[in-house]
């Protein structure tokens, strides 16, 4: 059986967030399916080490250094590609307040960052995709839409948005070939989460740490915890001709923990 429909030889791809996390797996995941990748971040150096790994295992890369929050930074960003061919919006923080101590100047952050970020990230994308009548734009939602927990509110309520904000688009750009899809991650590991088992100084407490993995294993169906690998092969599938069919849905890879109608 051929995986040819999932290759994206010849093809440019922009990964906000790159340097690290499910950015960092789904621009290694790209690259070596044949995409020449442009890993963004807003950490030199952290772009820096993805765009290594991926020459070490012989793919094209370069690093560029975004701050997503920016609309010009952004728009500049997609110019210098020339072609695109796939966008993937994953850039993101996280902040942590109950409900009533949100205060404005976080709420602020937070939506710069996870909502107007991705619609620059969009906007940027379709302008140059739309001429070309191709295209595949990637947004990363998350798990916390369909789940609700505390602290995380800001987070969440800018994820929910770039749900709707995926359909919406998905629906404006389908006449000119443009396929706009979301992902949204199950519990993984990763840095955006060790707020979970880090103390003051950001150290680890291998203790909490492995508390925080059991609890979430027992949260979720299938027993395991996601890793971002298995978000960045979600992401190469819709980058790729083989989602052509696939337009304004989010992906759920979350081993069951949520099931949304």
């Amino acid at each position: 059986m051929s995986t040819e429909p999932f290759r994206l030889d010849g093809r440019t791809a922009i990964v906000t967030g790159g340097g690290s996390g499910i950015g960092q797996a789904i621009a290694l995941r790209m690259a070596g399916a044949g995409a020449s990748v442009v890993c963004a971040d807003i950490v030199p150096e952290l772009a820096e080490e993805t765009v290594e790994a991926i020459r070490r295992a012989g793919g094209t890369a370069r690093p560029a250094i975004v701050d997503v929050s920016k609309r010009d930074q952004v728009e500049e960003l997609v110019a210098s590609v020339g072609e695109l061919d796939v966008m993937c919006n994953n850039a993101g923080i996280i902040n942590h307040f109950h409900v009533v101590d949100v205060t404005e100047a976080e709420l602020d952050r937070i939506f710069a960052v996870n909502l107007k970020g991705v619609l620059f990230g969009c906007q940027a994308a379709a302008r140059s995709m739309v001429p070309r009548g191709r295209g595949s734009i990637i947004n990363m939602s998350s798990g916390a839409v369909d789940t609700p927990a505390p602290t995380i509110l800001c987070y969440a309520m800018a994820k929910a948005a770039v749900s709707q904000l995926t359909k919406t688009l998905a629906v404006e750009m389908a006449p000119h070939g443009v396929r706009v899809n979301a992902i949204a991650p199950g519990p993984v590991d990763t840095r955006i989460v060790n707020y979970n088992y880090t103390d003051a100084e950001g150290k680890v407490d291998e203790e909490r740490h492995r508390q925080y993995l059991d609890r979430m294993r027992k949260m979720v169906p299938m027993g395991i915890m996601g890793e971002p690998d298995d978000m960045a092969y979600a992401a190469l599938y819709l980058a790729s001709d083989a989602a052509r069919f696939m337009t304004g849905q989010t992906l759920h890879p979350n081993g069951g923990i949520a099931m949304p109608w």
